[in-house]
């Protein structure tokens, strides 16, 4: 029996890319399934998806294990390499290649590989982490234009830095400032994350970088996942071990946070940090236990979390427990502990299973 367990919907997976080719239907989608595909297993998560155009990675090693795990599709490293071993091995695994600094052209001007690599020149138009700023873009297009071999592709990506925000001023800079660089360059763009893909059309372009909508879950503050036509796709599901019951006054957990106001039953639920929930989830945050909502009574610990089931139908031992998924939303559950869904997505630790259904 698995006390605690990401259960992963593929079929919310695939609604959720169609639902993402609905919205921008002139655009390639390229899946971005770095970080563990945000909590949601990087391998199974990249199978359970074959019709998207390509996926997109941080590191190499994430490149490695789909390749090891027999994904053919065109994958996309967003950090680039480092090195020329990284380079090489990169080349052989027929990697598309982000090119973000000087360093990494330099690298490509002294590799002789067997075949062209297919490159994205990443333009810093306003988010100042990576890319070349746009007084460096024409040079560092230049010297990738002039590699022998020749790019097998070469294109170009930005990132948006506030594309979640209403207004969308912030994005219509950053768009001022590209448009010039690649005027008449008849060249592949991407511009568009989740959120601009969900509210701004005019970042669509050629190719569009789908994260946490592809997941289910709202990139937006004031929205959830449901409400832009998206399932959730993981169900964070665990088990109820103990039952407890305490009377009026008593302390319950570390630091004795929870003074029960009457007598109250507790049921104890095997997750805590120890699984990825974070400490500062506060007394009061839902689970569900039964299809019914239960407050948290006191601080999360390793393994543990308590919730006050004094008001519920009758609990057992053995009883699932819903922490988010399909009926308990993590956007609801991000407000509460005061952090962003991505976090919690992503902070599920290797000791839970994931199960994809």
């Amino acid at each position: 029996m698995r006390l605690i367990r990401a259960r992963i919907d593929s079929a919310a997976l695939r609604a959720n890319l169609q639902a993402i080719r609905a919205r921008a239907p002139a655009s390639r989608v390229m899946a971005v399934v770095k970080a563990n595909a945000y909590g949601h297993g990087l391998v199974p998560t990249a199978l359970a998806l074959p019709d998207a155009d390509a996926f997109a990675v941080a590191r190499l090693e994430e490149a490695i294990t789909l390749r090891d795990n027999g994904l053919k599709r065109r994958i996309v490293l967003l950090e680039g390499v480092f090195d020329a071993a990284q380079l090489a091995q990169a080349a052989q695994l027929e990697l598309d290649l982000v090119v973000h600094q000087p360093l990494q052209i330099e690298l490509l001007e002294r590799f002789r590989g067997p075949r062209p690599l297919p490159l994205w020149l990443k333009v810093d138009t306003g988010m100042n982490r990576l890319g070349f700023r746009p007084e460096e873009f024409r040079a560092a297009w230049e010297r990738l234009r002039g590699l022998q071999p020749a790019p097998l592709q070469l294109r170009v990506l930005t990132h948006l830095a506030c594309a979640d925000e209403a207004d969308g001023g912030a994005t219509a800079e950053q768009l001022e400032r590209l448009r010039p660089l690649v005027a008449g360059l008849e060249v592949e763009l991407s511009i568009a994350n989740s959120a601009a893909i969900l509210a701004q059309p005019s970042t669509h372009a050629s190719w569009v970088r789908p994260g946490l909508a592809l997941y289910g879950v709202s990139p937006f503050a004031a929205q959830r996942g449901a409400q832009l036509g998206l399932r959730p796709a993981m169900t964070l599901e665990s088990t109820v071990i103990a039952l407890r019951e305490v009377a009026s006054g008593e302390r319950v957990g570390y630091g004795g946070v929870w003074r029960a106001q009457r007598a109250s039953r507790l049921a104890i639920v095997a997750a805590g940090y120890g699984d990825g929930l974070p400490r500062g989830i506060p007394s009061g945050a839902p689970v569900l236990i039964g299809g019914h909502r239960a407050p948290l009574a006191g601080r999360v610990s390793m393994d543990m979390i308590a919730a006050d089931i004094t008001d519920l139908p009758p609990v057992s031992v053995g009883d699932r427990v819903e922490i988010w998924g399909s009926r308990l939303a993590v956007e609801e559950l991000a407000v509460a502990a005061g952090t962003i869904p991505y976090e919690l997505l992503c902070g599920v630790s290797q000791r839970v299973p994931i199960e994809l259904v």
